[in-house]
């Protein structure tokens, strides 16, 4: 089992990043969350990991943080999780927004997260709620909707159009929508944040 790696970023797209462990080149699979996070390309970092071993070949799934993987190995112990959709759920919000809206029961918000349909939403508050409620996070955003839905959708489906991909758009949308903003206040300020 390989616990991390330490190494120099030598690509970020998408999903995947390649890291150079002296020499070898490991090739894994982050969330939107831990990309975002990580340092310029041939920066050295440490990134923790998890890996999947299928028929269908062996993945390896990296994290900035330990509490990500934490949230990660509980994400999969939910049924029909797995490894790739949890990293795709890590990247529809952030860490901490994801445990408050799970803690709470907030179904919707989760169900927001492209990809995941309304029943699983539903079966991971279910059964993780009570897992997560001891984990120390950030309650700094109320989800008695603070937020236009609308002007979210509506600049999630722009920042689509320009080319970044779903989960990013949406997190990107929902960052900025803070004071009932407006889809091109959304917009204006998601762009900014993205090329900075």
């Amino acid at each position: 089992m390989i616990s991390f790696l330490i190494g120099i970023i030598e690509e970020k797209k998408d999903s995947t990043l390649t890291l150079n462990v002296n020499g070898v080149g490991y090739e894994l699979i982050a969330s939107v969350n831990t990309l975002s996070s990580l340092p310029m390309q041939g920066e050295s970092v440490k990134i923790y990991t998890y890996m999947a071993v299928r028929e269908d070949g062996i993945f390896l799934f990296g994290f900035s943080s330990l509490e990500e993987r934490e949230l990660f190995y509980k994400l999969i112990t939910v049924s029909g999780v797995g490894p790739k959709m949890a990293i795709t759920i890590l990247s529809g919000l952030s860490l901490s927004d994801l445990t408050v809206a799970i803690i709470k029961e907030d179904s919707k918000l989760l169900s927001k997260i492209k990809g995941l349909g309304k029943k699983t939403a539903e079966r991971i508050c279910l059964e993780l709620k009570d897992k997560l409620s001891g984990m120390a996070i950030e309650d700094n955003t109320n989800f008695e909707v603070t937020y236009d839905e609308d002007a979210v959708q509506m600049a999630t489906d722009t920042l689509i159009s320009l080319g970044i991909n779903k989960n990013e758009a949406y997190m990107l949308a929902r960052s900025y929508a803070g004071g009932n903003a407006t889809a091109e206040e959304i917009i204006s300020k998601a762009l900014r944040g993205y090329q900075g």
